[in-house]
């Protein structure tokens, strides 16, 4: 197979490296998560990371065991992809960002640099999340049991885009092709194809039709 595996990098016995995957100086793919004894995640022997096809691994970035990348995804500089997620084929996650454990990414999304993506999230195919968008998935922030029961992600739906700096709150809805204004706080389902701004964010418009990725297919 033709791949390249810097001096620098680590990659843990069985990890399953796709033919023409790079994986780039100080790069750790295949790592066993170490839990906190306080950790609300899953306590499990996971299986191996597997890399498919052409997947680049960039300098720094750390992606963990019981994970599986598809072809042809970059997992840009200082990114980090937790254990347990689904990351489809020509996925971009970008310098610095973090897609936490028991996530899904659909194929051909982009994640710009600095996005928090929390555990048990939901992001569909061709999604644009712009830098430093935030997640979260717990209402209660910590406290009381009922949180477990609750705890959720927000779901992203195909097509749609978050503009820079956003926050989507615990659960909420993200619409097909719906748009997100910058900074927007978002604390309640969007509808497809409508545009929101604002804290708490609002419809303002429809987006328009030729920005939709229907009229271009």
């Amino acid at each position: 197979m033709n791949v390249e595996i810097a001096d620098t990098a680590i990659v843990y016995p069985g990890t399953v490296v796709g033919d023409g995957c790079k994986i780039l100086d100080f790069a750790v793919v295949g790592k066993q998560p170490t839990l906190s004894p306080r950790t609300t995640a899953k306590r499990e022997e996971l299986p191996p990371l597997e890399l498919g096809p052409g997947t680049i691994v960039s300098t720094g970035a750390i992606v963990f065991a019981g994970t599986r990348i598809g072809a042809g995804a970059v997992v840009g500089d200082q990114a980090c992809v937790r254990e347990r997620c689904e990351i489809g084929d020509d996925v971009v996650i970008g310098r610095g960002s973090l897609v936490e454990n028991d996530s899904s990414v659909g194929p051909r999304t982009k994640i710009q640099a600095m996005v928090y993506v929390t555990a048990y999230a939901t992001v569909e195919e061709d999604v644009f999340l712009g830098p430093c968008v935030q997640t979260s998935n717990d209402n209660y922030m910590g406290r009381t049991e009922q949180r477990h029961e609750v705890r959720k992600g927000p779901t992203i739906r195909r097509g749609a885009r978050v503009g820079v700096g956003a926050v989507l709150c615990p659960a909420v809805e993200i619409g097909e092709e719906a748009f997100v204004g910058a900074g927007a706080v978002v604390v309640k389902d969007v509808p497809p194809r409508v545009v929101v701004v604002g804290n708490p964010a609002r419809v303002l418009r429809d987006v328009p039709p030729q920005e939709l990725l229907t009229s271009s297919e």
